[in-house]
Parts: C-alpha cells; sequence; structure tokens
C-alpha cells in the first residue's frame, strides 16, 4: 500500500499541489492541505470504488479540505479568500503572452462567482473531463459543461469590460 500510495504521489502531487496552492493562495497551507489529502487517500483507499479516476478522487477530497478549512475560518471570523486561475481559449490565449495581461486575466477569474470558478478551474487547469467535474459536484455532465461554458462567457464579457479583447 505505501508503495501504491507513494506512485500516486509522484503521478500526481505536484498537479494536486497546483490546484491546492491556486483555491488557498498559501505555500504552506497548500502544502498541509496536500498533505492532509494524501493522509485521507491513505486512510480511505478501502472505500474508493473507482467510479472516477485516481485524480478526480484525489482533486474532491483536496476542495473538500480547502472548503473544510474555509467552515473553521469562518467560525473564527477569518477573513480568507478562494481563489482560481484563468482560461486557455483562443481568445484568451493571446493574452498570457504579457504577464502583466496574464495576472490582470487571473484577478478577473477571481471575481466569478462560485461554482462557475471551480468549474473553470477544474477544467482549465486540473484538466479534468466534464463527467469527472459532475461528479466532484454531484451533477449531471450536462451541467458541468454548460457551467462551464456559462463561466467562460462571463470571463470573455469581463475582459471585454477591461478593454483586454
Amino acid at each position: 500500500m505505501k508503495q501504491e500510495l507513494h506512485e500516486i504521489y509522484e503521478k500526481y502531487g505536484s498537479d494536486l499541489y497546483a490546484f491546492i496552492l491556486r483555491m488557498c493562495r498559501s505555500e504552506q497551507l497548500a502544502r498541509d492541505i496536500l498533505q492532509d489529502t494524501m493522509l485521507k487517500a491513505m486512510q480511505s483507499a478501502d472505500s474508493f470504488k473507482g467510479d472516477c479516476s485516481v485524480k478526480t478522487w484525489l482533486y474532491t477530497i483536496a476542495r473538500n479540505l480547502w472548503y473544510d478549512h474555509l467552515k473553521k475560518a469562518e467560525n473564527r471570523n477569518s477573513s480568507l479568500d478562494t481563489l482560481s486561475e484563468p482560461t486557455s481559449q483562443e481568445s484568451i490565449e493571446a493574452c498570457f503572452a504579457d504577464k502583466d495581461t496574464a495576472l490582470r486575466i487571473h484577478h478577473l477569474l477571481h471575481e466569478l462567482d462560485e461554482p462557475y470558478r471551480e468549474v473553470f478551474t477544474l477544467r482549465v487547469f486540473a484538466e479534468l473531463k466534464f463527467a469527472d467535474i459532475a461528479k466532484v459536484f454531484g451533477k449531471s455532465e450536462n451541467w458541468a459543461g454548460v457551467t462551464y461554458y456559462r463561466a467562460k462567457q462571463k470571463l470573455l464579457q469581463l475582459l471585454k469590460k477591461e478593454g483586454l479583447l
């Protein structure tokens, strides 16, 4: 079991860390959540049914741990920001060549409401399929596709409003 977990960490660890870091914007917290994610995965490995990919399962665990952290912080009256990252669509890809523009796009993505921001992040940065995103949220694959499309449209509107497109 230790060997399998080590292989899973080697395969998904860096992508999972990047995903968590985009949510929490804190390297230390991202490392802690990554460690907790792997620990929880090890503890609940027997309950993994294989209904989704291991990557989707790990992302779901990480996302839930992040939400747990936010709830605890909220209970302590701490203000924490959630974070996501931008997209890689044709009209937006060109904007990433300029670092200042890319940073502005990151900020615009942060302005999207949930679940748009998270669905967009899972699709673009985690490169999950709509079916996997749907499983993370407990929704239909169609819901994931429509939500992603709407998030993309909202981001494009914000980009146009900012004069970046």
